[in-house]
């Protein structure tokens, strides 16, 4: 069983930037999809951003276009989301997910993917 766990979540003021990261339990995420879904209070779960080929291929919800940036560290035990300019209405709780199969494609939907962590919340105050 994988085990993914997000840190870096904490209250900010609009406009300011964030990091998130997801750290793998007894796997590494190389050669696997990896992605970010958000939740907030009353909507439904929503993709944010994914990840494949190390970092080599992404996609993003049209409302993480030019202000988020998914990534992996160097020795691709971390997948990070890089959040700038935030708004109130990016606060939510974030989830990391990764892929059980090998995964070339990032995929933007919650049922390729079958790892989760516990989430970690982002507050943004004006």
């Amino acid at each position: 069983q994988v085990q993914l766990t997000e840190f870096g979540g904490g209250e900010v003021q609009a406009g300011a930037a964030l990091t998130l990261s997801c750290t793998s339990s007894g796997r590494t995420f190389e050669h696997y999809a990896s992605a970010w879904f958000r939740q907030a209070p009353g909507k439904e779960r929503e993709f944010v951003a994914a990840t494949a080929r190390n970092g080599q291929s992404a996609r993003y919800s049209e409302f993480a276009k030019n202000r988020f940036l998914v990534d992996t560290n160097g020795a691709r035990d971390a997948v990070l989301l890089h959040m700038s300019n935030l708004k109130p209405e990016d606060s939510a709780i974030y989830y990391c997910a990764t892929t059980r199969d090998l995964s070339d494609s990032p995929s933007g939907s919650a049922s390729s993917y079958s790892y989760w962590g516990q989430g970690t919340r982002v507050t943004v105050s004006s």
